[in-house]
C-alpha cells in the first residue's frame, strides 16, 4: 500500500512539475512575443532620435525633414496595427512573425543615415542622404508619377498580350499532340535565349519603340506561361478524362472543366514567373530606347548626376513591382481558394 501511495505521490508531483514548466514556458513565450512586437517600435524611435539628435558631419547640410516625417508615418502605422492586433489574432501572429524584419529595416535606415549624413563615410554625390532621396521624390513627384504610369501601361500591355497568347498556346500544346509537334521545337530553340537578347533587333524593326518594347515583354511572358500551362495540363491524371468521357463530356468540356482547373496552380506559377520576366524586360527596354517610364527616368537623372532622384526612382520601382506581385498573388489565392493549404 505504501508503495502505491509513493507511486501516486510521485506521479502527482511529476504532473505538477510538468504543469509548472508549461506555465513558465507560456509566460516566457508571451514575454518574448511582446518584446518582438515592441522591437520595431523601439527601433523606429531610435531612428528618429538618431536623425534629430546625432550631429551632422556637415552642419550646413539642408534637411527637409521628409525623412523624419516618413519615419513617424511608419511608426504611426505600426502602432495602429498593434492596437488592431489586440483583438485580431491573425494580425497579431503576422506582426510577431514579421517584427524582426521590420526592425531590420529600421536598423538599415539608421546605418544609412549614419554613413551618409552623420559621418559622410559614403560621400556625395554618389551616396545622397536619405532625406535628400525623399526630398527628390517629393520635388519630382509629377515626373515620377508620369513615368510610373507610363511604365505600368507598357508593362501591363505586354503582360496581358503575352499571358493570353501563352495560355492559348499552352492549352493547345498540353492537350493536343499535333499542336505540340509543331510548336514545342520552336520553344526548345527560343526558350534558352533571354528575351532581352532580341531587344536591339526588335527596336530596329519595330515601327515604334513602344511597340517593340511590348513585343519583348510579351515574348518573355508568353514563354513562361506557355511552358507552365503545358506542363500543368500534361500532368492531369488521364483517368479524369476517361471518367468524363464515360459521362458524355465533349472535348471542349474536357478542356474547360478538367484540364484548365487542374492546371491552374501551374498556370499561376507561369504568370508569376512571367511577371518577373516582364519587369526585367520593361526596365531594360526603357533604359535602352523607350523615351518614357521609370527606366528612362533613371537614365536621365544619372546623366545629370542627380543620384538622389535616381535612387528615389529605384525605390518607386521596388514599391511598384512589389504591389503588382502582391495583386497577382491575391488573384492566385482567390482563384485557388478551393485548393487552400495545397498552394504556397
Amino acid at each position: 500500500m505504501n508503495e502505491k501511495k509513493d507511486i501516486k505521490e510521485n506521479a502527482h508531483q511529476g504532473y505538477d512539475k510538468l504543469d509548472e514548466q508549461v506555465s513558465v514556458s507560456k509566460k516566457n513565450n508571451k514575454a518574448r512575443n511582446i518584446f518582438r512586437l515592441l522591437l520595431p517600435l523601439i527601433m523606429g524611435l531610435a531612428a528618429v532620435f538618431e536623425y534629430i539628435y546625432v550631429p551632422n558631419n556637415r552642419p550646413m547640410a539642408k534637411q527637409t525633414n521628409f525623412y523624419n516625417g516618413f519615419l513617424w508615418i511608419l511608426i504611426g502605422i505600426y502602432v495602429l496595427s498593434l492596437l488592431i492586433s489586440i483583438k485580431n489574432k491573425n494580425l497579431r501572429e503576422k506582426l510577431i512573425f514579421k517584427a524582426p524584419f521590420y526592425s531590420l529595416i529600421m536598423v538599415i535606415l539608421i546605418i544609412l543615415d549614419v554613413l551618409t549624413l552623420k559621418t559622410e563615410k559614403l560621400r556625395l554625390p554618389y551616396f545622397p542622404y536619405v532625406d535628400m532621396i525623399f526630398n527628390a521624390i517629393v520635388k519630382d513627384s509629377d515626373y515620377i508619377m508620369e513615368s510610373t504610369l507610363s511604365s505600368l501601361k507598357l508593362l501591363f500591355t505586354g503582360y496581358l498580350i503575352g499571358s493570353i497568347l501563352g495560355l492559348i498556346t499552352g492549352i493547345l500544346c498540353g492537350y493536343s499532340k499535333k499542336v505540340s509537334y509543331w510548336v514545342e521545337p520552336f520553344m526548345k530553340i527560343l526558350g534558352p535565349i533571354p528575351t532581352t537578347t532580341w531587344l536591339p533587333v526588335v527596336m530596329v524593326l519595330a515601327t515604334t519603340l513602344f511597340k517593340g518594347a511590348i513585343f519583348i515583354i510579351a515574348l518573355g511572358v508568353w514563354f513562361s506561361v506557355t511552358l507552365a500551362t503545358m506542363t500543368g495540363i500534361r500532368s492531369v491524371d488521364k483517368s479524369y478524362y476517361e471518367a468524363a468521357r464515360t459521362l458524355g463530356a465533349s472535348e471542349h468540356q474536357l478542356v474547360r472543366k478538367i484540364a484548365i482547373p487542374s492546371a491552374l496552380p501551374n498556370i499561376f506559377q507561369g504568370l508569376t514567373a512571367g511577371m518577373s520576366s516582364a519587369c526585367t524586360s520593361l526596365l531594360i527596354a526603357e533604359m535602352m530606347g523607350v523615351e518614357s517610364g521609370l527606366g528612362w527616368y533613371i537614365n536621365w537623372k544619372k546623366s545629370w548626376a542627380e543620384y538622389a532622384s535616381m535612387y528615389g526612382a529605384i525605390i518607386i520601382i521596388c514599391l511598384t513591382f512589389l504591389f503588382v506581385n502582391w495583386v497577382l498573388r491575391k488573384l492566385r489565392d482567390r482563384a485557388l481558394i478551393w485548393q487552400e493549404g495545397m498552394v504556397n
